[in-house]
């Protein structure tokens, strides 16, 4: 089902930053049509958001904040879907790849920062805080004398969990969307901690075919990220990962029309760490070429065997 002329359904979570982030993308979309286009927002709790107290990858890892919001395109309840572009597995959309990326808006801050202490003037054992294992392999990089523990919740509820002494890392773009900016100790440069593929993005999804919605999306696409966003997601697809592994990747777009990429492998601890650059015109080789490049010549994939084989 096409939408009605002048009308958007926009399925989001329901957390304070999902609703911030859909929020966003249908102002954008009133903005751009010259407030002629009314947009809906279609609530959805997913387990995810049930279980906010479990690690990711005891209640379905890869995707667990993405299937349920997308049913509900598929299922007709709403034409498209708002999300973190971080959160989408890497083969696409859920669904099987039933959906597609039909927008990009303009990406955010993609770096991560820490809330509590700065990184350099934490004392040796002190506690930081993630659920992430990408975040936690690097910090152990670069101070393998800290502590790490098991963070979930939203955004609020993980403010409120600073360790004393210590610390918990937030992504950047979600503390200065919730207004939170100021809670922020230190932004750690993407030179010191690479971020998530997608970190900062917003991915907005649809049916493929559905050229009315596909129509109403368009003027809010910034190419330049959605550039950026394909050759992370091209690389997180080679490397065979999603949220649950510790690797991460950043492109930065060029003024002559190419892409830089840097990407890393890490091991769970943190004491062996693989990382690369790579500079192309095609966002889909680019990702794959330097996927490559880790696992076949900088051993990468001996890293993530040992990933694999420390899951229960």
């Amino acid at each position: 089902m096409s939408p009605a002329r002048g009308s958007l359904r926009l399925a989001t979570r329901g957390s304070p930053l999902a609703l911030y982030q859909a929020e966003l993308v249908a102002s954008l979309v009133a903005r751009s049509s010259g407030g002629r286009v009314a947009v809906e927002l279609v609530v959805v709790e997913t387990k995810g958001d049930r279980s906010a107290s479990l690690p990711l990858h005891a209640i379905g890892g890869e995707g667990v904040f993405v299937k349920e919001v997308e049913a509900a395109v598929l299922e007709g309840r709403a034409d498209a879907a708002v999300h973190s572009a971080k959160d989408l597995p890497a083969s696409g959309p859920a669904g099987a790849d039933l959906l597609s990326i039909l927008a990009v808006p303009e990406r955010a801050d993609p770096r991560d920062c820490l809330v509590g202490g700065r990184l350099d003037d934490l004392a040796a054992g002190s506690l930081v805080a993630t659920g992430s294992v990408r975040r936690r392999a690097q910090l152990a990089w670069l101070r393998p004398d800290l502590v790490f523990t098991e963070l979930r919740g939203n955004i609020g509820s993980r403010l409120g969990k600073v360790p004393p002494g210590g610390a918990v890392v937030m992504a950047r773009a979600a503390l200065d969307r919730l207004g939170e900016s100021a809670r922020a100790s230190e932004t750690l440069s993407v030179t010191r901690m690479l971020p998530q593929v997608g970190q900062g993005a917003i991915a907005v999804s649809g049916r493929p075919g559905d050229e009315s919605t596909a129509a109403l999306l368009a003027p809010i696409e910034h190419r330049p990220s959605r550039l950026a966003l394909e050759a992370e997601r091209a690389y997180l697809a080679g490397v065979g990962g999603g949220c649950q592994l510790p690797v991460g990747a950043f492109a930065t777009p060029g003024g002559d029309g190419r892409l830089a990429l840097e990407a890393m492998i890490a091991g769970l601890d943190g004491h062996s760490l693989v990382r690369r650059s790579l500079v192309g015109d095609d966002p889909a080789t680019l990702g794959a070429e330097l996927a490559r490049l880790l696992l076949v010549e900088s051993g990468g994939a001996a890293l993530l065997s040992q990933v694999a084989a420390a899951r229960p």
